[in-house]
C-alpha cells in the first residue's frame, strides 16, 4: 500500500519505482500531481501566536476569498511536520485543530473558491508529465494508478502540491473534524449533502483528467468512512450514492475503482459490492475493527479484489521472522484462492530501521516461497 520509509530515501518517483522493483515486489505507478490553484482573488495569510499560560504555540491560517474568509487554528505540537505552515488537507489537522476551516453553512461559499477545477494550462502541464509515467508503466508492464498520491512527499502548501489525491469523504475530517459532520447528518442534513457534493465534484473532475491520462485504477480514500465513524444508515444516505456514481465514471472509461477502507468495513461490505468497486484496499485482520478474512474472502470471491491481508506495524515492522511467515501464510491460505488477491502490508511501512528493512525482505521471501 504505502512505503514511506523507502519513498523518503528516493530523489523522485522513478527512483522509488525502480527500488521497489529491485526488492522484487509488484509496483503501482502513481500518476503525478494535477496542479492545484485557488480561484482568482484568494489571498492566504499565516501567523503564529503564543497563548498566555500555554506551552504550545498556535498557528493561524486565513484564506480570504471574494465570498468571505476561512480560518483554521492548530496547535504546533513538537511532532508537527510542517514548520510554521498549515496544510489544507492532512491527518495531522484533526487532533491538533482548535478551529476547523468549515464550521457552518455560511462557509461553503468561501470554500468553493478553494476547491476549484484545474485550469486548462495546468491540465496541459499534468498531461505532459503524466505521459512519462505512462511510458514507464507500459515499458515495465506495471499498473498505472491515479488518485492515491501521497502529498507528504511534496513541498508543503506549494500550489500544486495537493492536487493529485482523491479526497473522498476523508476531507470532512480535515476540514470539519471527525464529529461535526455526524451531528450535521441529523441536524443540518442539507448542509452536509451540499458539502459532500462540493468535495465529490472536485474529485470527479480529478478522475476525468486522470482517466484521460490512461489511469487503469482510480483509488479513493475512505479511511474515515467506515463504521467506526459512520453508521450504515448514514453511510447509505450520504456517501454510497456518490460512490456509485464515481465507480460508474471509472468503469465507463474502462478503468477499475479501488476504495481504501482499513477498518469498520464488514457492516458495509454489501454496499461496497453493490456499488461495483473492484478492489477493497486495506484489508487488515489485526487492526481493522471487525475484519474477518475468511468471511470477507467468502463474500467477495469472484466479485471484488481484496488488497492487504497483513498488518504493517504488527506483522512486519515489529514482528519476528516466524510471525511474518505465519501472517503471510494465513493471508495467502484464506484469500489466495480468490482471483485478484493482492498481498500487502496495511497500510504503511514507516520505520526505517535496519531491523524493519530486514523484516520487509523477510516478508517478500515468505510471499515468494508461498506463492510460487
Amino acid at each position: 500500500m504505502l512505503f514511506q520509509s523507502l519513498q523518503k530515501r528516493c530523489a523522485d518517483d522513478f527512483e522509488f519505482f525502480d527500488r521497489q522493483l529491485e526488492l522484487g515486489i509488484d509496483v503501482r505507478v502513481e500518476l503525478p500531481d494535477i496542479p492545484l490553484r485557488f480561484a482568482d482573488g484568494v489571498t492566504v495569510q499565516t501567523w503564529k501566536e503564543q497563548p498566555a499560560g500555554e506551552t504550545v504555540p498556535r498557528l493561524h491560517k486565513q484564506y480570504r476569498t471574494p465570498s468571505g474568509t476561512l480560518e483554521t487554528i492548530v496547535k504546533q505540537t513538537q511532532d508537527w511536520l510542517y514548520g510554521d505552515d498549515v496544510p489544507l488537507f492532512d491527518d495531522y489537522l484533526a487532533p491538533r485543530s482548535v478551529k476547523f476551516l468549515v464550521g457552518d453553512p455560511s462557509d461553503l461559499a468561501a470554500l468553493r473558491h478553494l476547491l476549484v477545477p484545474p485550469r486548462d494550462e495546468d491540465i496541459a502541464t499534468f498531461h505532459t508529465s503524466a505521459a512519462r509515467y505512462k511510458r514507464y508503466a507500459e515499458a515495465k508492464g506495471l499498473l498505472l494508478c491515479g488518485g492515491w498520491r501521497d502529498w507528504r512527499s511534496n513541498p508543503v502548501n506549494v500550489v500544486g502540491s495537493q492536487g493529485g489525491a482523491m479526497l473522498g469523504t476523508d476531507a470532512l475530517m480535515w476540514l470539519c473534524s471527525a464529529t461535526a459532520p455526524l451531528y450535521w447528518a441529523h441536524d443540518q442534513p442539507a448542509f452536509l449533502e451540499e458539502l459532500i457534493a462540493l468535495i465529490a465534484a472536485r474529485d470527479e473532475r480529478q478522475m476525468e483528467i486522470m482517466l484521460d491520462a490512461g489511469a487503469e485504477l482510480i483509488v479513493e480514500r475512505a479511511w474515515y468512512a467506515g463504521t467506526e465513524f459512520w453508521s450504515p444508515r448514514l453511510y447509505r444516505r450520504f456517501i454510497a450514492p456518490l460512490l456509485r456514481r464515481q465507480v460508474a465514471l471509472a468503469h465507463q472509461a474502462g478503468a477499475k475503482f479501488g476504495y481504501i477502507m482499513t477498518s469498520g468495513t464488514m457492516p458495509l461490505l454489501d454496499d461496497l459490492l453493490d456499488a461495483g468497486i473492484d478492489a477493497i484496499i486495506g484489508v487488515d485482520p489485526a487492526q481493522g475493527k471487525g475484519t474477518r478474512l475468511d468471511e470477507l474472502a467468502r463474500r467477495t470471491r469472484g466479485r471484488m479484489c481484496s488488497w492487504g491481508g497483513v498488518s504493517a506495524p504488527m506483522s512486519v515492522e515489529h514482528a519476528s521472522a516466524a510471525e511474518i511467515w505465519r501472517a503471510v501464510e494465513r493471508a495467502v491460505t484464506i484469500c489466495g484462492a480468490q482471483d485478484g488477491f493482492i498481498l500487502s502490508p496495511v497500510d504503511n511501512i514507516l520505520d526505517a530501521s535496519p531491523e524493519t528493512w530486514e523484516n520487509v525482505r523477510e516478508f517478500v521471501r515468505a510471499w515468494q516461497h508461498l506463492c510460487n
